[in-house]
């Protein structure tokens, strides 16, 4: 569908909301651990995150899981129940429209579990929150303060609640330096990938987007923790009435069942 869009002559416009409702994303799958609660020490239970930021994952501050993750239910700790109980039942009444289109709200509950950090080993918080949504990518986020709006958004809204680290500065302005990069993300949120070089990030440390996207990818393939991923958001199929396409398809009903039109009848030509 992506690539059949550079073929037809329909107006950029048109071909680019196309594009973007195809969604492609170029990133990676990254596995956490999950914490036994016990012990501290990691479980077989883990979550998988897609990202289109794998070079940031040093700048992890905390992970966020969709309310309807299956693993909400199983990581929960006693304590937490009743609160992440609440906080689903409240989510439920709104539908996922509601929560892309309302970017404003800021909600979410502590699931009081852990999750270790790849290459750290640091324990990382779970939470659950509505702006994760189950339908998109794996339901879960490795949460980025310094490099995400949203991100940034949350973790200053729960700030010193329950856990939640202080952000994490991970980018160096290059030279120039874009606006805001000197403070590194701290003071608000720093999504360019461009104008910077990775500093607090170990073996990443000095590198750009795609020098630490390559060799971050390649060390989780080591850990067998991760790799490199494609990712599409388109989910549904539309049909359209423009254009070239057409509608009523050729078919026909007999006794309530669809019946295929010969081959020989086709290609049926539409109404002037």
């Amino acid at each position: 569908l992506l690539q059949g869009l550079n073929d037809i002559d329909w107006s950029e416009s048109i071909k680019e909301s196309q594009r973007n409702w195809i969604g492609k994303s170029i990133g990676a799958m990254v596995s956490f651990k999950v914490q036994s609660p016990e012990s501290k020490v990691p479980s077989e239970k883990q979550i998988d995150v897609f990202t289109t930021r794998p070079d940031t994952i040093f700048g992890v501050t905390f992970m966020t899981l969709a309310p309807e993750h299956e693993l909400v239910a199983q990581i929960t700790t006693p304590e937490q129940k009743s609160a992440v109980a609440a906080y689903i039942e409240k989510t439920a009444k709104r539908s996922e429209r509601e929560r892309m289109a309302d970017v404003k709200t800021i909600s979410g509950v502590f699931t009081g579990a852990y999750a270790e950090h790849p290459f750290t080993k640091e324990p990382v918080p779970v939470w659950i929150g509505d702006y994760v949504l189950a339908g998109y990518g794996t339901g879960a986020v490795m949460a980025v303060p310094c490099g995400d709006e949203r991100d940034y958004a949350f973790a200053n809204f729960f700030k010193g609640q329950n856990g939640m680290p202080e952000i994490k500065n991970i980018f160096a302005p290059t030279s120039p330096p874009s606006e805001g990069c000197p403070k590194g993300g701290v003071d608000f949120a720093f999504s360019d990938k461009t104008g910077f070089t990775l500093i607090n990030s170990d073996f990443l440390n000095g590198l750009n987007y795609k020098e630490a996207t390559k060799k971050v990818i390649t060390e989780l393939e080591k850990l067998n923790q991760g790799y490199g991923k494609i990712n599409y958001r388109l989910r549904d199929a539309v049909f359209s009435r423009q254009r070239y396409w057409g509608e009523p398809f050729p078919v026909y009903y007999v006794d309530g069942l669809p019946q295929m039109i010969d081959a020989k009848h086709l290609p049926i030509v539409l109404p002037q």
